[in-house]
């Protein structure tokens, strides 16, 4: 294959697909770039492993830090573990490439995406989207695309395409565009509070971009004489699930429209069909018998037949009848229960939010700016203020399995509920804390994300975080049958593993905060996309309605137990000054206040403890020591050591000066401590500052009304 090289203009910026390079031996290879950011995405495929029942598609998206002329920190000084950004770009690539694989396809598929150049303007997440659609292509595995994503961002009033980093933040929005031939496939979104209609246009601008992509990879395939691969079907015989179709539908009809059941009784219902009308039937057959044998080389197959025909059973009463499973009008919204402050105030504030059988509790901690995360990867930001982590146990589903580190899955829903809520947060000038909200799933049937939207909106306003407005979340299904189409408001389990779309929306009442919608199908239209975010906002403001009946502002005071914040400013040349040689000097008035101090590269000093006379101790001590002097100040201080001629005074913290025996008194003095002795206290003023920063003072020529002022600062 001789090297090929297409572009296409955005923003004024090129987006480059070079094929014929590089990875020789991988199934399909690109070099996808834009201005020095540069994405190496390769597709590979092996045969089917005996056995599975499912697509094997393994995406990797893998960063080095010489793409940014940097070696990495730690002992080893290599990459290890992937930062949490680059897990998110793995779920960024996965989710618009895998509805486009055909259903039966069972071959092993590893896409893998590495960053080797990056100018810190082109985010590269957004490249290796659309580069893993061409390296599919170009390895010829079976695929119902081109498919290529963008990113829209919003820059006063006017959208642009793959906005820089710059932009990014200057900006409203942040939004991702994944699209197929066939319409919109995935959608990402952070944003300032934008309206539906803006969010609707702005999807629609970005699928513009996407087609104009799809293009380009249509005309590169064509330069290089390829065919899209569409791939063949295996024949199935279909006798097996005639079988189980005869002697099952009817039953699992009915228990469907029972809409009184709840999850478990109707799994437990279905389970028992199973069992007696397919299984025992089975098991009846004679041991030569066709269905017998199949169903036997195949132990998988009966499930999962009986799971098609459950799917099937549900999207016709849903399209035909208007019925949902448990009985709720299409845009109905399950019951909510909110609660506050269920834990112990030794949390820094708690929720718990329920929907129908979907359960979060969503528990916060107030820290001080030392907890920031510090970012160690390819991309501009340094530190997190704002923690959103999400836990999903095994209980919350019923079952049983070894517990693990998070896993993609959580990573992903912890980082749409913090895109959701970072809008609404305080800026750092008016709340410097670090906030940590960890939402724990407790029971899950259907929409865990959005819940722990909800219950960390909740459990902010319980630990007194000044938040501008709650933030409410609702996910929305989609059941498609030809040109029947029908959205369902806050899905439920069934609906969403049987249904063809998961679309995730949070706000608040002015608007959208995030956004995020997966596909099982091929792409939609974007009046259905419309249609679903406008029946998301009346479900939004329900749910909303519900929580600020349970609490409905934040509370004025902190928990007892999170630490009192204490913030000054100082002179960044003193800096050093304060932290002391090998930080012996802060650390001593850590030690003595027992408050936590943390100073920032501007100067600014956070101080924080629980107890708040020890942090107004340890702020004192410090603006003591950075104080500008001046000669004629007066202050109260104590005689910390006597000399034979003079006094050494602490008149503030870490700040000491000598008084002259010529300036204890008006009068001769024959010995210093005929007038003061250690531990007096003491009214002096500076006299002078001589050029190596000694301090003189004296006692003389003070005025009763400086004498009264310097004794009343001092009290304070």
């Amino acid at each position: 294959m001789g090297e090929i090289d297409k572009s296409i203009s955005f923003n004024g910026r090129d987006i480059r697909l070079k094929v014929g390079l590089l990875a020789p031996q991988a199934g399909g290879c690109v070099l996808i770039q834009s201005g020095d950011t540069a994405v190496l995405v390769t597709a590979t495929r092996a045969e089917a492993r005996e056995g599975i029942d499912f697509l094997p598609l393994l995406v990797d998206y893998e960063e080095r830090l010489y793409a940014a002329g940097r070696i990495p920190g730690g002992f080893l000084r290599r990459e290890g573990r992937p930062p949490e950004k680059a897990i998110l770009t793995c779920r960024l690539i996965d989710r618009p490439l895998r509805p486009l694989f055909p259903g039966w396809l069972r071959d092993d598929i590893q896409v893998v995406a590495t960053t080797l150049s990056m100018d810190e303007q082109v985010p590269p997440d957004i490249l290796a989207v659309t580069g893993a659609s061409l390296a599919v292509l170009l390895a010829k595995i079976p695929f119902h695309g081109p498919m290529a994503a963008v990113r829209v961002g919003l820059v006063g009033d006017d959208f642009i395409i793959n906005p820089t980093y710059h932009e990014i933040e200057q900006g409203d929005l942040d939004l991702v565009v994944a699209g197929s031939p066939d319409g919109v496939i995935m959608v990402e979104a952070g944003a300032n509070q934008l309206s539906e209609a803006d969010m609707i246009e702005a999807i629609d601008f970005g699928y513009e971009a996407v087609a104009d992509l799809i293009q380009a990879q249509r005309d590169l395939l064509a330069e290089l004489e390829l065919e899209i691969t569409q791939g063949q079907a295996p024949e199935v015989d279909p006798t097996l699930e005639n079988f189980i179709r005869d002697r099952a539908t009817d039953s699992v009809k009915g228990i469907l429209a029972r809409t009184e059941l709840d999850k478990h009784a109707r799994d437990q219902a279905l389970d028992e069909v199973k069992q007696t009308q397919v299984l025992n039937a089975i098991a009846e057959l004679g041991e030569e018998d066709p269905i017998r044998v199949a169903a036997a080389a195949d132990a998988k197959a009966v499930s999962n037949l009986f799971k098609d025909l459950t799917k099937k059973m549900m999207r016709k009463q849903i399209i035909e009848d208007g019925i949902r499973v448990d009985g709720r009008k299409l845009d109905e919204v399950r019951p909510i229960s909110c609660r506050t402050g269920v834990l112990p105030p030794r949390v820094h504030g708690s929720a718990l939010f329920n929907r129908g059988l979907t359960q979060v509790m969503s528990v916060v901690t107030l820290g001080t700016s030392g907890d920031a995360q510090e970012l160690d990867d390819l991309h501009p930001d340094e530190q997190k203020r704002y923690l959103h982590h999400y836990n999903f146990p095994p209980y919350s589903v019923g079952e049983t399995r070894p517990m693990r580190s998070p896993g993609r899955r959580e990573i992903g829903h912890g980082a749409l509920a913090e895109r959701a809520i970072v809008p609404i947060l305080p800026p750092k000038e008016d709340f410097p804390y670090v906030i940590r909200v960890v939402s724990e799933v407790l029971s899950s049937n259907g929409s865990t994300s959005m819940g722990s939207v909800c219950g960390s909106t909740l459990a902010l306003m319980d630990a007194g975080v000044p938040i501008s407005k709650p933030v409410s979340g609702a996910a929305m299904g989609l059941i498609k049958e030809g040109e029947e189409v029908r959205i369902l408001t806050d899905i439920q389990g069934i609906e969403d593993f049987l249904g063809d779309m998961d679309f995730k929306v949070a706000g608040t009442d002015t608007g959208i905060t995030a956004l995020q919608m997966d596909m099982k199908i091929t792409g939609l239209s974007m009046d259905i996309v419309k249609q679903a975010i406008e029946q998301a906002r009346p479900a939004r403001l329900h749910i909303l309605e519900r929580m600020l009946a349970t609490i409905d502002q934040p509370r004025t005071e902190l928990s007892p137990f999170a630490p009192r914040l204490l913030t000054m400013k100082i002179d960044p040349d003193l800096i050093g000054m304060v932290i002391g040689p090998g930080g012996k000097t802060i650390k001593g008035i850590t030690e003595e206040t027992g408050a936590k101090i943390d100073i920032e590269d501007d100067g600014t000093v956070i101080i924080s403890s629980i107890d708040a006379e020890k942090a107004k101790q340890a702020r004192s001590i410090i603006m003591g020591m950075t104080r500008k002097l001046n000669a004629g100040d007066v202050y109260m201080g104590r005689v910390t050591r006597i000399i034979q001629i003079g006094a050494f005074v602490e008149f503030l913290p870490g700040k000491e000066g000598m008084i002259h025996i010529s300036q204890l008194a008006d009068y001769r003095v024959g010995k210093v401590e005929d007038e003061v002795t250690v531990g007096d206290e003491v009214i002096v003023k500076i006299r002078d500052i001589d050029n190596k920063g000694r301090i003189n003072l004296t006692r003389l020529g003070i005025h009763p009304d400086e004498a009264a002022a310097a004794k009343v600062a001092t009290q304070q």
